[in-house]
């Protein structure tokens, strides 16, 4: 069965997101190949940004872009230390005081280096980059990531490049830009070099399909339409991601309003009656 939303599935934004993030950007390259061919190509590109969680500690270094190489250096080989008995864990001069054992024992936060993939509109002929066409994760509307990418956007905004941004996450940071958007759990902004500074918005209820948006090209070429619902749908239907998640439980946060949360409940009961 499809995802029982019209729309976008709320539960994706848990650990399915990643997975499902990368399909995505599939799916749109493998819509948009044959409306483009065979003057222009959509390419998956893929870079690595460094999730570095908050921990209250400021004037740490931006984020930096990795990219993959083939270095690969072997760490040293250290000697692992001596189990102890009870009677063994004395301190030093001691005179036999026992060492007292810790309470627990929990993870420290850890930078990760998160892959992320977008799309790339280039002509065929010189190879340029036309469109770019960014799906919004976790990493870029968060903490330092969301700084790191608002500082990448901006240098985009210089260039001759159309910037397409789907957002398809209720949580974190929107887009920043002057003015306050209109209300809604999802958005698609684009960004036309030819109508800079402003940016075209699509804001998208949880309750609604997702919309089908232009994709601009070169001068004199139309624009090429996107259908999200169709992309989200074709990821559905070829992972099953209804049988992966849990929609038994509560939706990933942030928390629904009241009204939603009473959608999302008789949708899903729904779902289940139809099964």
């Amino acid at each position: 069965m499809p995802s029982p939303f019209p729309g976008m599935d709320p539960y994706l934004e848990g650990e399915m997101w990643q997975e499902f993030h990368d399909r995505l950007a599939n799916q749109i390259s493998v819509q948009l190949m044959p409306l483009l061919a065979p003057k222009y190509v959509a390419l998956l590109a893929k870079r690595y940004v460094l999730d570095r969680p908050l921990l209250g500690i400021f004037d740490l270094p931006t984020e930096r872009i990795l990219y993959p190489d083939v270095h690969i250096v072997a760490p040293p080989r250290v000697q692992p230390a001596p189990v102890l008995n009870a009677a063994e864990r004395v301190a030093p001069g001691g005179a036999g005081a026992v060492v007292t054992e810790p309470a627990v024992e929990l993870a420290s936060p850890v930078s990760e280096e998160v892959p992320l993939l977008s799309v790339e509109i280039r002509d065929v002929e010189q190879r340029r980059l036309v469109t770019l066409l960014e799906i919004l994760s976790p990493v870029n509307k968060r903490g330092e990531g969301a700084r790191e990418y608002a500082e990448r956007r901006m240098e985009l905004l210089q260039t001759q490049t159309h910037l397409l941004e789907i957002d398809l996450l209720r949580q974190g940071r929107r887009i920043p830009l002057l003015g306050e958007l209109p209300p809604a759990s999802y958005y698609v902004y684009l960004s036309r070099a030819t109508r800079r500074p402003f940016t075209q918005i699509w804001p998208i209820s949880l309750r609604e399909p997702l919309p089908t948006v232009p994709v601009p090209l070169l001068p004199p070429d139309p624009d090429v339409p996107l259908d999200l619902q169709a992309a989200v749908k074709a990821c559905f239907d070829l992972v099953g991601y209804e049988r992966l998640l849990d929609y038994s439980a509560p939706p990933p946060p942030p928390e629904l309003d009241e009204e939603d949360a009473a959608w999302v409940a008789e949708i899903l009961k729904k779902h289940t009656g139809a099964r």
